[in-house]
């Protein structure tokens, strides 16, 4: 079994990891193009043509999946997606997690980059499936950048500055990109009040992950032998994890349990 997973950068981590963990035995493909990073001021054509370009760099290793971890692309390129790889290649999306935080009552907080804040798309889920629930959209700009760079600073003052403007009493907060996965802790530890109830985090790693084992027709098998292996690809060439990806405990992982090919 072979999952391909598609982002900008390293966003995908946390995808990827969730897949390692339901199925270590599965070979992972990562494939990215960090030098066209960030794609969410790109246009939508821009975007698409982008996505489809890493897309199919991870379609030609024939992967049984692709997970599209990359809620721009998501919201942007699916269509154009799903329409060149399947039936062949199950193409999964990435959606934000407002259902499932919505379900615990609110207020719920929707952290995401500045294009996706305010976006058809976004408000168009808000009103699928958090009626009656209040909902505050923060935009966060240059988060997903500083994850990216792992810039420690950088990444300190943009969670800070998204905090601020995140009302004190929500009690959920939605990682409306998938960058925003791998610094959740300190997400958390910024939006928690003192005395308040525990703050819940909704990313949408895991989901995406189930869903591409249920598309092929996989169960989780986290006993599995961790046997599967890495392939790294930048703008379609094959290469390593980047530096950036091992500071985060996602890189580490799948560098570590993953076998040389």
């Amino acid at each position: 079994m072979k999952i391909a997973l598609m982002d900008s950068g390293i966003g995908l981590l946390a995808a990827a990891a969730a897949v390692r963990h339901l199925r270590p035995d599965a070979d992972v493909v990562l494939s990215s193009a960090p030098e066209s990073m960030p794609w969410g001021p790109r246009t939508p054509e821009d975007v698409t043509e982008r996505a489809l370009a890493v897309a199919e760099a991870a379609a030609a290793h024939r992967p049984d999946a692709l997970i599209v971890a990359c809620n721009t692309a998501s919201v942007h390129a699916l269509p154009a997606l799903r329409a060149r790889l399947e039936p062949e290649l199950p193409v999964i999306g990435t959606v934000p997690a407002i259902k499932p935080a919505a379900a615990g009552g609110g207020p719920v907080a929707i952290w995401a980059t500045p294009a996706t804040t305010g976006s058809p798309y976004q408000r168009g889920l808000i009103r699928e499936f958090a009626a009656g629930v209040t909902v505050t959209e923060v935009p966060c700009p240059g988060l997903a950048d500083a994850v990216e760079q792992a810039d420690e600073a950088a990444v300190d003052r943009a969670i800070a500055a998204a905090a601020e403007l995140t009302p004190h009493e929500v009690r959920a907060v939605v990682l409306g990109c998938t960058h925003y996965e791998l610094v959740a802790e300190r997400i958390r530890e910024a939006v928690q009040q003192p005395g308040g109830a525990p703050l819940v985090l909704h990313g949408s790693a895991g989901a995406v992950a189930a869903q591409a084992l249920r598309r092929i027709g996989e169960r989780p098998a986290p006993e599995a032998p961790a046997r599967g292996t890495l392939t790294v690809l930048l703008s379609g060439r094959e290469a390593t994890l980047p530096a950036a990806a091992l500071t985060y405990d996602e890189g580490r992982l799948l560098q570590a349990v993953s076998p040389a090919r």
